[in-house]
């Protein structure tokens, strides 16, 4: 017993150090193979080069400066030069990763909320808020953004809405041709992205929540230019800033709005949607809720002033510098409208889409115009993309269309407007070289739309008028537009 106890008390040490030398050895190997997986990792994903420019700006004053240039893409491209397609820079008050790779932006694109969430500068934010389809993530968004898209694909709402948008592009050209005989039948001035504003604005309010021409849609437009003018300013929500009258506009428009919704609950028109507000309310969710529906018919309508009518515009100013791709284009719609003629036809959704060089002409412009120039995603956790880019948790990620857009080794000849390029390369049209409307789950829902407005104004116009252009500038920034409107004197077709 004595022997027994001796020899496990003097043998109890030497087990313990056994034991730890062991333990010793075992970590040192996992620190060691955690190094290991830590450089390979590293080796395998890891920041692109680039540059964060100065404390607290960054480099957001030279996006900007560029931005303003006539070469908007400049910033992306003197960087992809120095560093490759993606790299890392300092914008809008975050680090970022800027992808001009058509790869890597279609990765992000396609990733879920688990990885990527939408990033929008302050201002913007704050005019959105919370319930914005912008900003939404989940189930919600998905059911926001099902609906939307559904309703906007559907064939009733496209028969609805070219029969509104036929009304009003008529009663719009009738009014120049007024003019004109006031002039002794001489040419007027029109500026075409003023008049593309008020027609499409009238006729997607129409198809979004049911208003009609009058009283309220002029107060709605009103409204609107006050909340719009707020989208991209200074974060500040003083008093008699631009975001504060921006807001306050938005809560003028949402009270409208929601008093439609409380009219179309009590009177239960609602069980067969015949606008938006109908669709969404019929859905029977509780998550949507009368806020949640004014505020996204709000957002709704940003395509109204700034996609739609510049697209318009832009189509316009580019048909105007490229007398073959408008003679052609002339000589389609001509054609159909002989054809709908001979038989006493009007002309319906179907037709405006079967216009093959027209769609040429509208994807062209959307693809040199770059009227989305590029979007902004945030990491919600480390995120790897094609083994070796690491996108770090927080920060943000700007996708830059317009450098894909306009890159020579996609594109031959890229800034030049070549409608005919797309009868080759029809399958870019939904590629990952081409995105003018995002992609991925929150892919703009109203896409098909857009095309079918610019389709029929741009028939109305070439059949009914012909025009001599005044000169106009694009302006990139903060949002593309025509720095005159697009002046155009126009005469009508006898």
């Amino acid at each position: 017993m004595e022997v027994l106890s001796r020899g496990g008390a003097n043998s109890w040490p030497a087990s313990v150090a056994a034991a730890l030398l062991v333990a010793a050895v075992i970590a040192g190997a996992l620190r060691w193979a955690k190094k290991r997986r830590s450089a390979s990792g590293t080796a395998r994903a890891r920041l692109p080069g680039g540059s964060l420019g100065w404390p607290i700006v960054g480099e957001t004053l030279a996006f900007i400066s560029a931005a303003y240039s006539p070469r908007p893409e400049s910033f992306v491209e003197k960087r992809r030069l120095l560093y490759g397609k993606v790299f890392k820079s300092h914008l809008w008050g975050s680090p970022a990763v800027v992808s001009s790779d058509a790869e890597v932006s279609r990765a992000v694109l396609q990733a879920d909320a688990s990885s990527f969430v939408p990033w929008y500068p302050r201002s913007l934010m704050e005019l959105m808020g919370e319930s914005s389809i912008l900003v939404l993530g989940g189930g919600l968004q998905r059911r926001v953004h099902g609906l939307s898209g559904a309703f906007f694909k559907s064939p009733q709402l496209k028969a609805r809405l070219t029969a509104g948008m036929q009304r009003r592009v008529g009663e719009a050209m009738d009014g120049w041709r007024r003019r004109c005989r006031g002039e002794g039948g001489g040419a007027v001035v029109v500026r075409v992205q003023d008049e593309a504003k008020s027609i499409v604005f009238e006729t997607l309010v129409r198809a979004l929540i049911g208003l009609e021409p009058g009283q309220e849609m002029h107060f709605l437009k009103q409204q609107f230019h006050e909340f719009i003018a707020g989208l991209i300013s200074l974060p500040i929500k003083l008093p008699g800033s631009q975001l504060y009258r921006s807001i306050k506009a938005k809560k003028r428009m949402a009270k409208l709005i929601q008093k439609i919704i409380q009219e179309k609950r009590e009177n239960k028109v609602y069980e067969a949607p015949h606008d938006m507000i109908d669709v969404l309310m019929s859905n029977g969710s509780d998550e949507l809720t009368d806020g949640l529906i004014s505020d996204n018919m709000i957002d709704f309508m940003i395509p109204a002033e700034d996609s739609v009518p510049v697209l318009i515009t832009l189509a316009v100013k580019y048909l105007s510098e490229c007398p073959l791709a408008l003679e052609q284009l002339e000589e389609e719609n001509m054609e159909l409208k002989r054809r709908k003629s001979d038989v006493g036809e009007t002309l319906q959704w179907t037709d405006y889409m079967s216009l093959t060089f027209t769609q040429h002409v509208i994807t062209e412009t959307l693809r040199i115009g770059n009227i989305i120039n590029g979007i902004m995603r945030k990491a919600v956790k480390d995120v790897e993309l094609k083994g070796q880019l690491l996108i770090p948790k927080g920060w943000c990620v700007f996708l830059y269309f317009r450098s894909v857009h306009l890159d020579g080794h996609v594109y031959d000849d890229p800034y030049a407007f070549n409608p005919w390029r797309w009868k080759e390369r029809g399958i870019m049209a939904g590629s990952s070289y081409f995105t003018p409307f995002g992609g991925g789950q929150r892919l703009c829902p109203g896409v098909d739309l857009a095309r079918l407005e610019a389709s029929i104004f741009l028939h109305h116009l070439v059949t009914s008028f012909s025009w001599v252009a005044d000169e106009d500038t694009v302006v990139n920034f903060p949002t593309v537009r025509l720095k005159r409107g697009m002046p155009i004197k126009v005469t009508p077709k006898t």
